[in-house]
């Protein structure tokens, strides 16, 4: 019988995370488009965060390769996340070169769009020609909290002020993410930054308020702080991407997560979360393959097949918004 969500929570508390899940068996040879064929278990996925070039650091796979190969393997969208630079645009060119593919982008408030959060920057990406721009992401490489919790150097952006309050140009961005009815989400922001944004996206009316990597690292939220996002209207995103890392793999100082602790994390709120994989680093698996084994992990731990399609499946398609 599967663990109901609560004695997953509470083993994850008494082990750390420290039951290892099954290795992965290494990165997958590249499949062309032409040789690959539908898979069961990705018809109709839409993973909405994927590392792809072109970037400024190597991927292992382009952008219009990958949509290629997401189409023949069945997905119905995907979304590309480049930390420096705009990926809706080129979306824009890649679902023309690859029709029955629904392919969105955005963009993440980093110092390549100025030195603070840009509304200018958040209004024309909205307007871009074919509407591809689905999500506006809060700073990654240049979040404050990131930075300091791994002592990083560089510029900086920040989204609260010294007293926790949401900056008036970070409320601005979510403003215009609301009247695009599009994703606001949080990129490298603390816990407690993502809920007070939760809480200021509620007071503004955003409705596809995202906190992402809830699950990752230095950016994993308690159940407490979960379900306050959720009841304030907020989504969830849980990234596969933890649980193929560690050494031997292509992010090796990352620590690797376990199947539990993943398991436990998309038990938690499914009706408000969603799955993405996060992938596209050199080194690490295909995308494809990691989606498949996010599912099949979620199908070995009894996680039923309408709450693995509500995770991958329907509230990624409603964010961007194909529902």
């Amino acid at each position: 019988m599967p663990m109901s969500r609560r004695d997953f929570l509470k083993r994850l508390a008494l082990t750390g995370g420290a039951v290892a899940a099954a290795p992965y068996a290494g990165v997958a040879a590249h499949i062309s488009p032409a040789k690959q064929q539908a898979d069961p278990l990705l018809t109709g996925i839409c993973d909405i965060h994927i590392h792809a070039a072109p970037d400024v650091k190597p991927r292992r796979i382009g952008e219009l390769d990958f949509a290629r190969r997401a189409k023949a393997a069945g997905y119905r969208a995907v979304m590309y996340k480049a930390n420096e630079w705009s990926s809706h645009d080129r979306a824009y060119l890649i679902e023309q070169a690859v029709p029955g593919l629904s392919v969105f982008g955005g963009f993440c408030m980093n110092p390549t769009h100025g030195s603070r959060v840009n509304p200018y920057a958040a209004r024309m990406a909205v307007q871009t020609t074919g509407n591809r721009c689905r999500c506006i992401w809060m700073p990654t490489q240049a979040a404050v909290y990131q930075h300091a919790q791994e002592h990083l150097a560089g510029p900086v952006i920040p989204v609260t002020d010294p007293n926790g309050h949401v900056l008036p140009e970070v409320a601005e961005v979510m403003e215009i993410c609301a009247e695009a009815d599009i994703m606001f989400a949080t990129g490298h922001s603390s816990p407690a930054e993502s809920v007070a944004m939760a809480r200021k996206a509620k007071e503004i009316g955003l409705k596809k308020f995202v906190v992402t990597h809830a699950n990752s690292r230095i950016w994993k939220l308690t159940e407490a702080q979960i379900d306050e996002i959720a009841a304030l209207g907020g989504w969830i995103e849980y990234c596969f991407l933890p649980n193929l890392c560690g050494p031997g793999t292509g992010l090796p100082n990352i620590p690797k997560a376990t199947a539990e602790e993943f398991i436990a994390y998309v038990s938690l709120c499914p009706e408000r979360s969603f799955v993405s994989t996060d992938l596209g680093q050199t080194g690490m698996p295909d995308p494809l393959d990691g989606m498949k084994q996010c599912i099949q992990t979620m199908q070995s731990y009894g996680i039923s097949q309408q709450t693995i399609d509500t995770l991958t499946k329907r509230n990624p398609a409603h964010l961007v918004g194909l529902l």
